[in-house]
Formats: C-alpha cells, sequence, structure tokens
C-alpha cells in the first residue's frame, strides 16, 4: 500500500529518492575499493614474483666468457691497428701536400689509435686474466 502512495502523491516531487538507493550511493562501490588495494599492492607483487624467478635460475656457466672476451679483445687489436694505418696514411697525405698544420689532426688520430691497439686490448685482456 505505501508503494501505491509514493507513486500517487500530492506534491508531485520528482527529487525524493526512496531510502535503499540512498544508503546505496553513500556506501562505496566495489571498484573504489579494489583499485586502490590494487595499486597499493602490485609493486609488492612485482618484487616477490620477480624474486621468485633469481632463486629459481640456479647456478650460471662463464665458460664461453673467456672466449668472448677474447673476440673481443682481438676487435680492439684491430681497431686500434686501422685507426692508426689510417691516422698515418691522411697525416703523410697532408705533409706530403705541404699543409703540414693539417696534417696534426691525422696525427692525434693516430695516437688514438696506437692507444687503442695497447691500453684497450690489455684492459679486457686483463678483466678475464689473459696474458698479452
Amino acid at each position: 500500500m505505501n508503494g501505491i502512495r509514493r507513486l500517487f502523491r500530492s506534491d508531485a516531487s520528482q527529487n525524493r529518492s526512496p531510502l535503499v538507493s540512498a544508503i546505496a550511493r553513500t556506501k562505496p562501490s566495489l571498484k573504489a575499493n579494489l583499485l586502490p588495494a590494487i595499486r597499493t599492492m602490485a609493486p609488492t607483487l612485482l618484487a616477490l614474483s620477480l624474486t621468485s624467478v633469481a632463486h629459481a635460475q640456479g647456478t650460471m656457466d662463464f665458460s664461453g666468457a673467456t672466449t668472448l672476451m677474447t673476440t673481443f679483445k682481438t676487435f680492439a687489436i684491430y681497431a686500434g691497428a686501422v685507426i692508426c694505418f689510417g691516422g698515418l696514411i691522411f697525416a703523410g697525405i697532408r705533409m706530403m701536400s705541404g699543409r703540414f698544420q693539417e696534417a696534426i689532426p691525422g696525427l692525434f688520430g693516430a695516437l688514438f689509435g696506437a692507444a687503442v691497439l695497447g691500453w684497450g686490448a690489455g684492459w679486457i685482456g686483463s678483466l678475464t686474466g689473459q696474458s698479452m
């Protein structure tokens, strides 16, 4: 009977809501409660999943590291030789044409190539205990 009276009110106000829906609007929704919880827990869950993966990897074999470093050392030797030789050729051509001032960058290039050749290969070899 009350429901029928509400439908045919004499004041005809459309703004009145039933009590149940007013209470439902004041309660936060599941989405509003769940999103902050997920945002709070996500970094912790990510870190825990990564640590479990890190513990599962076991031992690592570095037997190929010496071969790889030998390849890098060989590359440093060849690259240094090419840079040094290229700088000397550049400087020599400039000197033969009489432009000694323009040959100076070529000489510094040859010096840089010699540094790569000597120090680069020596440093790479020292990382794995190789003798030069």
